[in-house]
């Protein structure tokens, strides 16, 4: 945790925050003051994300909720403001990363890739953005990957949309600089979560990022010293 983030009174939204990284940015942003809206489309897991943030002492709210879909979006969003107030953070984590190749990659599941990748960022931006320009501002986090910088076979699909959503943080920070809105992404590498491990079971775990280091560098990025990075992509990795 950063000591010299101080987040007390904030309103956030963190997305797929149901286990992994997700669930350690919830319980991060939760322990600098912020009152954190948690989304997941598992009920059980989000359960579990709000036990931790409770026993920790921080407040949250469990939606269960698919973010590809635009109503769950407005409603996850009015019931946080309802709860807490506008919300003035959104961290998009929520991420499906099939490895197949292209031959391999059904219509369907391509179709996933995108809605879950791509579409979820664009509509949980595009719900919370009235909310931040009326407070004056607010912040953006997208969670990326190095897959988009640096792709391999199996990875097309995830990598490619992954590189929509750096270029879409870079659009729409110039979108936001006048209210103040500030927009980030984070492109961890490995992370050592059930996502790589379904993927890469043997992957080595010393070479894996651990959830709650990633969290750090979202909590550093929301603080105001970061304002002048706004738009940037940043890597994260061990190797």
């Amino acid at each position: 945790m950063n000591s010299s983030v101080n987040l007390k009174g904030a309103v956030a939204i963190v997305t797929g925050a149901g286990r992994g990284i997700g669930r350690a940015i919830a319980r991060t942003l939760a322990a600098v003051g912020a009152q954190v809206a948690i989304a997941s489309r598992t009920a059980e897991q989000l359960a579990e994300t709000r036990r931790c943030i409770e026993m920790d002492g921080g407040r949250a709210l469990a939606v269960v909720s698919d973010v590809t879909e635009e109503d769950a979006v407005q409603r996850l969003v009015a019931e946080t403001r309802e709860t807490f107030g506008p919300p003035t953070i959104l961290v998009n984590n929520v991420g499906f990363a099939p490895l197949a190749r292209i031959e391999q990659m059904e219509p369907a599941v391509f179709d996933r890739v995108l809605r879950t990748n791509v579409r979820s960022v664009f509509l949980c931006c595009r719900a919370v953005w009235p909310d931040m320009r009326e407070a004056g501002g607010g912040a953006i986090v997208n969670i990326s990957s190095v897959a988009a910088l640096d792709p391999f076979p199996g990875f097309a699909a995830y990598g490619a949309a992954k590189a929509f959503v750096n270029l879409y943080t870079k659009a729409l920070a110039a979108e936001g600089q006048a209210d103040g809105i500030r927009v980030y992404a984070v492109a961890p590498g490995a992370v050592n979560t059930d996502m790589l491990r379904g993927a890469f079971p043997d992957f080595p775990e010393e070479q894996a990022l651990e959830p709650l280091e990633v969290a750090s560098l979202v909590e550093t990025l929301l603080s105001p010293a970061c304002r002048f990075v706004s738009g940037q992509t940043i890597q994260i990795q061990k190797s």
